[in-house]
């Protein structure tokens, strides 16, 4: 009887830090908790991080997803919606508060920091420079905390070289917190070329978490012959991810939400895989993906530890008394 071939080898590089940071983790707690305290339906403008997965978990639970608050029958006011992690427009709240609803604020409070830091800004009288992504949820959630007009959008290096200010004199700048190092370091650069006096926000708008992720990869690409980076088309630090390896030097690198998409037929014979997962991707599909290749190699896998991350974003005091198991987030974190 004819042996089985045996599987090739394969080693993982496996990237720590991965996946969630504090703040996606909180967002997801908060609605959690709500459906445990509250029941279902809880609303959640937005999706409540950038995941698929994510999302139709929370469905299961008992979420519902809208774009808007007016989409909210009027027999559910007194259920509870959550605004994403992104954050949202001073408007939002407003509204909320206009059509009677109870909101629960899920947004990182590191996005937070960055609304302060752009409403410091102005209050000293200096025009907002945004460096991020054309609409994006964050980046119309921190222009929407100041009065139209008074916050430029540079989305590249090209914008930073044509903008032109009303007083070159009175300008602080702000970042989006999930762009590439690199490239945001690229953009400031030009800026500050051009206008010496503009103002840096008090402290590093980029998260700590979009910037350990980028150098946990950086470290382990160089080599690899495919990386892959589990999270969503949509994610913008999981969509940096993929452009920081192929610069760091792998020989492709690929986004995929679940082991599915991973297109075997034209992976080939590799030897070295580099897999993270953006801040917004559940360790359940690190582990879906794993598996997949174990079931194709004999798989090693090297944990690549480029950082330990402590942070911890509490939930709001609403919640608090709501005990939270391993097992409600099992969904996401799996049970490993």
């Amino acid at each position: 009887m004819p042996q089985p071939s045996p599987k090739p080898p394969l080693t993982i590089r496996l990237c720590q830090p991965r996946g969630f940071c504090a703040g996606v983790n909180r967002a997801i707690q908060i609605v959690v908790l709500a459906l445990k305290k509250y029941g279902a339906p809880v609303y959640v403008r937005h999706e409540i991080v950038h995941n698929r997965y994510v999302v139709e978990g929370l469905q299961k639970l008992g979420a519902v997803f809208i774009e808007e608050l007016h989409e909210i029958p009027d027999d559910h006011h007194h259920c509870p919606v959550v605004f994403s992690a992104h954050g949202v427009p001073k408007s939002v709240p407003a509204d909320a508060v206009a059509r009677n609803l109870f909101y629960l604020d899920a947004t990182c409070p590191l996005v937070s920091k960055v609304h302060k830091q752009a409403m410091r800004h102005q209050r000293l009288g200096r025009h907002v420079l945004l460096i991020g992504h054309a609409g994006h949820p964050e980046v119309i959630g921190t222009m929407g905390q100041l009065p139209e007009g008074a916050v430029t959008l540079i989305e590249t290096e090209a914008d930073a070289k044509t903008f032109v200010p009303d007083d070159p004199a009175t300008l602080g700048f702000v970042t989006q917190t999930t762009l590439s190092v690199e490239d945001t370091a690229g953009i400031i650069r030009v800026l500050q070329e051009r206008f010496p006096e503009m103002q840096a926000a008090a402290a590093e708008s980029i998260c700590y978490a979009t910037t350990n992720r980028q150098e946990a990869v950086k470290e382990t690409a160089v080599g690899a012959d495919l990386f892959l980076v589990v999270g969503a088309p949509n994610s913008s630090n999981s969509r940096r991810l993929v452009e920081v390896a192929e610069r760091a030097g792998a020989a492709r690198s690929l986004l995929v939400q679940r082991a599915a998409e991973i297109p075997w037929d034209e992976i080939g014979g590799i030897s070295v895989l580099g897999l993270s997962a953006g801040a917004s991707a559940p360790e359940i599909i690190v582990d879906e993906i794993i598996d997949a290749f174990r079931e194709r190699f004999d798989v090693s896998v090297d944990l690549a530890v480029t950082a330990t991350e402590t942070e911890e974003f509490p939930v709001m005091r609403a919640l608090r008394d709501v005990e939270l198991t391993a097992a409600d987030m099992a969904f996401v974190n799996g049970t490993r």
